[in-house]
């Protein structure tokens, strides 16, 4: 068993960065796990633990996609949570333009699904996971933060491929290695 996810690898500005990394010192006394800089992606799917005999099924489902997306352009755009704001679970970046990559994740879902994956029961929200909270320091605070940084965008950036991950889960955080790449319709 592998724990999968696909997705597109992204490589914000350095002004994003620091914005982030802000972000992070601002909330540095609450218990989020933050994404690492270098692990920044959007996911496209995520498989969780899956057979190894399903991988070849998913591999030839992401590449006939690849093959028919062009590239995207896109830029990181806007700051939220998702659970409520008495219990936020997530902090998230919104992308721009957001039609264009919910209905790739919609067709990757619907793809998926003759190779036994099921779509996704909750919406396909397209966004960039900044951090999991597992409590916020103090409400007032965090949300006082968030508010602060909520306009945080980036510069626009081109991808042009998926990536296949597998996660391993370390106590430090995860390590993501990519098992395949799917380079878009040229």
């Amino acid at each position: 068993m592998k724990r999968l996810f696909a997705a597109l690898k992204i490589h914000p500005d350095a002004e994003f960065v620091i914005k982030y990394g802000q972000l992070k010192h601002e909330l540095r006394h609450g218990h989020i796990k933050w994404v690492e800089d270098r692990n920044i992606h959007i996911t496209l799917k995520f498989f969780g633990e899956t057979e190894e005999r399903k991988i070849p099924g998913i591999v030839s489902v992401l590449k006939n996609r690849a093959t028919a997306t062009a590239p995207i352009t896109l830029r990181l755009s806007g700051l939220g949570v998702f659970g409520s704001s008495y219990a936020p679970k997530v902090i998230w970046v919104g992308i721009e333009p957001y039609a264009e990559l919910s209905s790739l994740m919609k067709i990757i879902h619907g793809d998926l699904k003759a190779v036994g994956f099921e779509p996704d029961r909750q919406n396909l929200v397209p966004h960039l996971t900044l951090g999991r909270i597992k409590s916020p320091q103090d409400k007032i605070i965090f949300q006082r933060s968030l508010d602060s940084f909520r306009n945080i965008s980036s510069a626009q950036m081109r991808v042009s491929e998926m990536i296949l991950y597998e996660s391993i889960l370390h106590r430090e955080g995860p390590e993501y290695i990519a098992l395949d790449t799917f380079p878009f319709l040229k």
